[in-house]
């Protein structure tokens, strides 16, 4: 039986989506072509058909998980968002929260293509992001600042253990020290 293109391209956009959440669950080394395509309801034997190769799959999903953020966080309040991220309830669901803590030491270690996919969503985040300084220099700096202190805390937090004090310590120090270094207006 033939399959449409329209199909295809559902059958495809379903991998995509299903492996951005896998790989932030387990990372790229922590699940294989045959669970993935299992996850999605197909055999593995069928992957080629839609990928060259599992780094091609990893840069599709990197950018569909990197688009997901950029797009919920359009128009967020910052205070409000930096509450959420760095919690408790974003650390404990890495499926469905942010390709960047959940994958950029992954993306360290692999082919230019998906570090540049990386590199094109961190910069889709930053300017998704409004935090006014005194020049674009300042206030570029302050965006990468809280980014990379955001992402950290939550990359700190999950490598110590569940119920770890330290783990949920490190949450409400960064919290708490990013929260003091927004503006007045938006630290609400």
């Amino acid at each position: 039986m033939k399959v449409s293109k329209a199909q295809v391209q559902a059958n495809r956009a379903h991998i995509v989506e299903t492996a951005s959440k896998l790989f932030r669950e387990h990372g790229y080394d922590g699940i294989g072509i045959a669970d993935l395509m299992g996850a999605a309801g197909f055999t593995h034997g069928g992957f080629y058909k839609h990928f060259g190769s599992k780094a091609d799959l990893m840069a599709e999903a990197a950018v569909h998980g990197l688009a997901q953020s950029a797009e919920e966080s359009q128009g967020i309040d910052l205070a409000a968002f930096v509450k959420y991220y760095v919690s408790r309830e974003h650390r404990d669901g890495p499926g469905q929260g942010c390709t960047l803590a959940a994958l950029c030491a992954d993306a360290s270690r692999q082919p230019a293509f998906v570090k540049e996919t990386f590199a094109a969503g961190i910069e889709r985040q930053l300017g998704a992001t409004e935090l006014d300084g005194d020049s674009e220099r300042e206030e570029r700096a302050r965006k990468i600042n809280t980014m990379a202190h955001a992402v950290g805390a939550i990359v700190l937090s999950r490598a110590c253990p569940d119920d770890s004090a330290l783990a949920q310590e490190i949450l409400d120090l960064c919290r708490e020290q990013i929260l003091a270094t927004l503006p007045p207006a938006v630290a609400k």
